[in-house]
């Protein structure tokens, strides 16, 4: 049994476990905005803009340089555990991981770090963990062009408070298969569109990614079906079935190359009289390890760990896009991103704020 915090320990945990308990899947952030826009409005040293559901706070010192902190603040659907508890130093539920221990460790920085060694850019903002095209980033760059500029970037993703450099890019793909009706007594006389499946799944199952290297850091490339559809009526023989892949590529590839393999996937076992077609429904590169800047190389040597791949699309290929060098760290296990059994222990979020503490106050520029 983990042992109760202290009083004065206990801030970041109740901090978490408050936004825990706030509602906030993906396209449904305007509750958690308002909390957060208005716990960094009662800090005079920030500057803060809402745009949409997505929060800036900035300093203005005229420092020499700009970093941009960042978390999102949507989460995935809840699966049995949309209520945040906690248990002795442990905060339970969805998002508690990924990523509102991030939020948390973010929210008290900004109100004990009024005079950061760099100028800060705060940015809290929605719609992450669904289509790229919605992103809340991509919002706030449209609407306030130059808002977030920085000189680099720190998405705080759960890493456990180690660095997580680069990400993979992420493709996701329709493969729309077609039949003929018949009745299910009689089915010689159609096609099973959802039988045609079949030979495709076995592909899948059977496919071997790629682990390729880039300064260090193991990418490991994954192919995986996430959705399937398909069925007209229980005596129907079905005339069409989908199935949904998620491809995560190396930051080597872009989003192009990643066609080309579900394109070569699926070779041989499409029927254009059927109607068979592939749907390319969402992409987006990924972004190569870049830590060569100074604010970054601090953030890992004050880690206290080798940079490892971040296994997973983030807003650092947004930041790379933008020419702004990037890297994830944050508190809280990946690998407990999106499981139901979701929680993050006061030991991280410490250790992930007094790492990026370190950074703010003693940075070199």
């Amino acid at each position: 049994m983990t042992a109760t915090p202290t009083p004065a320990r206990a801030g970041l945990l109740a901090s978490t476990a408050e936004l825990v308990g706030i509602p906030s899947v993906s396209r449904h952030e305007s509750a958690i905005a308002e909390r957060v826009a208005g716990e960094l409005a009662r800090h005079a040293w920030l500057e803060v803009t809402r745009v949409g559901d997505n929060v800036v706070a900035r300093t203005a010192l005229g420092r020499g340089q700009r970093l941009l902190v960042a978390g999102h603040l949507d989460t995935v659907p809840p699966s049995g555990n949309e209520s945040a508890r906690v248990e002795g130093a442990e905060v339970w539920g969805v998002g508690a991981c990924d990523m509102k221990g991030g939020v948390a460790v973010i929210l008290d920085l900004a109100a004990t770090c009024p005079e950061p060694a760099v100028d800060v850019t705060w940015c809290l903002y929605a719609r992450e963990e669904v289509s790229h095209a919605e992103n809340g980033i991509l919002e706030v760059s449209r609407q306030r062009p130059g808002l977030l500029d920085a000189d680099a970037a720190v998405l705080c993703e759960p890493t456990d408070a180690r660095v997580e450099a680069g990400c993979q890019g992420t493709l996701r793909a329709e493969i729309h298969l077609g039949g003929v009706r018949a009745h299910a007594a009689r089915p010689f006389a159609g096609r099973n569109a959802v039988h045609r499946l079949a030979p495709l799944l076995a592909r899948v199952a059977q496919w071997k990614g790629r682990s390729v290297e880039l300064d260090g850091c193991d990418f490991a490339e994954q192919l995986q079906a996430v959705f399937v559809s398909g069925g007209v009526a229980g005596n129907v023989v079905p005339d069409h079935a989908v199935l949904t892949l998620n491809h995560r590529f190396a930051p080597d590839r872009d989003a192009s190359i990643a066609r080309g393999v579900i394109l070569d996937l699926v070779d041989g076992l499409l029927d254009e009289g059927l109607g068979d077609r592939v749907v390319f429904v969402d992409e987006a590169d990924g972004a190569p390890p870049v830590l060569g800047h100074p604010l970054l190389a601090a953030l890992v040597q004050r880690s206290g760990h080798p940079p490892r791949a971040k296994l997973g699309w983030t807003d650092v290929a947004t930041m790379w896009a933008s020419g702004i060098p990037a890297t994830n760290f944050g508190p809280g296990d990946p690998l407990l991103a999106h499981h139901p059994d979701e929680h993050v222990t006061l030991e991280s979020l410490e250790r992930a704020r007094e790492v990026l503490r370190g950074v703010l106050s003693d940075a070199t520029v």
